[in-house]
């Protein structure tokens, strides 16, 4: 499977493309911004969008979704927990001193326990909240990868201090959902280099007896 990792916008959030290669057809994780970069890697490889997934509603995670969806008509997923967030859009870009997005518009829910599926590669939701309330992350076993949102960094974990996070549940979401898989499955951060399980479960300071 094609997989391409860009960092966008101004916090250089990972946006995820992955791509088959026998259907052509692509999932883009997090367009937070740059939506012409990310539609240039589409057309180097030939690739459809057929889902736009959101991991959680930060505007860095978010932005772009609206243009990329308009662009390609692909329906957005996320989760209902962080609806809330889109309609702070104008405040977050505030923050951050950018323009506001033009709207995005949800199409379906992601809930914990749900898949979306790429000619058989399966995208497993885990609803992982602390960082948002609506935060998830995407397992694809096939490809043994995670994308963890903000929810775990390489050495680091995300943040609870906006809107809706909360310390003690995102331990436990990285507990009860990340710990359990494998030591070698690869995880995808939400900005910053990757990582695996088993080099947080050994050397995150912030996992440590859990």
């Amino acid at each position: 499977m094609i997989h391409e990792i860009l960092p966008v916008g101004p916090l250089q959030c990972n946006c995820s493309i992955f791509g088959d290669e026998t259907t052509r057809e692509a999932v883009v994780i997090d367009p937070g911004d740059e939506i012409e970069r990310i539609v240039s890697i589409l057309d180097r490889h030939g690739l459809t969008v057929k889902w736009i997934v959101i991991t959680h509603a930060h505007i860095d995670h978010i932005g772009g979704a609206g243009k990329l969806r308009a662009r390609t008509g692909a329906p957005v997923y996320m989760n209902d927990n962080d609806l809330s967030w889109i309609d702070m859009l104008d405040t977050q870009a505030a923050w951050l001193g950018m323009p506001t997005p033009g709207g995005i518009e949800v199409d379906s829910r992601l809930n914990d326990g749900e898949s979306i599926d790429l000619n058989g590669a399966t995208f497993h939701v885990l609803h992982t909240p602390g960082h948002t309330q609506g935060s998830v992350s995407l397992l694809i076993p096939s490809e043994n990868k995670l994308v963890a949102g903000d929810t775990l960094f390489r050495d680091s974990i995300g943040r609870t201090d906006l809107h809706g996070g909360n310390h003690r549940q995102l331990l436990g979401s990285i507990k009860t959902k990340l710990l359990p898989l494998a030591d070698d499955v690869q995880v995808v951060c939400g900005h910053g280099p990757g990582t695996t399980i088993g080099r947080e479960r050994t050397w995150n300071m912030f996992l440590r007896g859990l």
